[in-house]
C-alpha cells in the first residue's frame, strides 16, 4: 500500500526542511566584512533559507531551520554555542512573525509586511542579544575598552557599548534582514513549487 497524500507531504517538507538547513549552515561561513563596521562583525544571509521555508512550508519549518543550522555549527563552534544561541533567537524573531503573516493572508503585499516586521524585529533584538548574550562572552577575549575603540574608531561619537549597538548593530542587522527580504521576494516565486513540492502534481 503506498503512502497516504497527507504522508507524501509531510516527508517532502521534512526533506526541504532537512536541505535548507543545510544550504544556512553553508551560508554561516560565506560572510564578509563591511567597511562601515568593525571588522570582527560580518555579513552573511544565512537566514535567507529558513525566510524561504517559512513562507513555502509555514513558520514551524522556518524555525526548525533556524535550528538544525544552528545545532550543525556548534560542531566547529568558536564561541562556546553563545554565537549560536544568538543567532537562533535573532533567526526566530526574523521568520516567526514573516511566516506567520504570510499563512493568515497569502500574496505578495503580505509577504513583503511579514518579512518587514520580522526583519524590525530581528535588529531591535540584536540590540539584547548582543548586549547581554554574546559582547559577554567576547569580553574574555576582547577587552571592553578594545571593542568600543573599533567602534569609535568609525564614529567617534559613540560612549558606551549600548550605543555602539544602537548606532552600528542594529541598523546593520536590519539591512542584513532586508537583504533576505529582497532576495526572497525576487526568487519565491519561481522556486516555491519546488519547496512544496507542488511540481510533481
Amino acid at each position: 500500500m503506498g503512502l497516504s497524500a497527507e504522508k507524501r507531504v509531510d516527508i517532502w517538507k521534512l526533506t526541504m526542511t532537512a536541505m535548507l538547513s543545510a544550504v544556512g549552515f553553508v551560508l554561516m561561513f560565506l560572510e564578509f566584512s563591511v567597511p562601515i563596521m568593525p571588522s570582527f562583525i560580518k555579513l552573511d544571509l544565512s537566514e535567507l533559507p529558513a525566510l524561504l521555508g517559512a513562507f513555502a512550508m509555514g513558520p514551524a519549518s522556518g524555525v526548525m531551520i533556524c535550528l538544525v543550522k544552528n545545532l550543525l555549527h556548534l560542531f566547529m563552534t568558536s564561541t562556546g554555542g553563545v554565537g549560536e544561541l544568538s543567532n537562533f533567537i535573532l533567526g526566530i524573531c526574523f521568520v516567526l512573525p514573516a511566516g506567520l503573516i504570510y499563512q493568515r493572508w497569502k500574496g505578495k503585499k503580505s509577504a513583503i509586511l511579514g518579512a518587514g516586521t520580522g526583519a524590525v524585529l530581528m535588529a531591535s533584538a540584536s540590540i539584547l542579544s548582543n548586549f547581554y548574550i554574546v559582547y559577554p562572552f567576547y569580553y574574555n577575549f576582547m577587552a571592553k575598552e578594545a571593542i568600543l575603540k573599533a567602534y569609535q574608531a568609525i564614529f567617534p561619537g559613540v560612549e558606551t557599548i549600548l550605543e555602539c549597538l544602537v548606532v552600528f548593530n542594529a541598523p546593520f542587522t536590519l539591512v542584513k534582514g532586508l537583504l533576505s527580504v529582497g532576495i526572497t521576494i525576487l526568487i519565491y516565486k519561481h522556486i516555491s513549487p519546488f519547496l512544496k513540492g507542488s511540481y510533481r502534481n
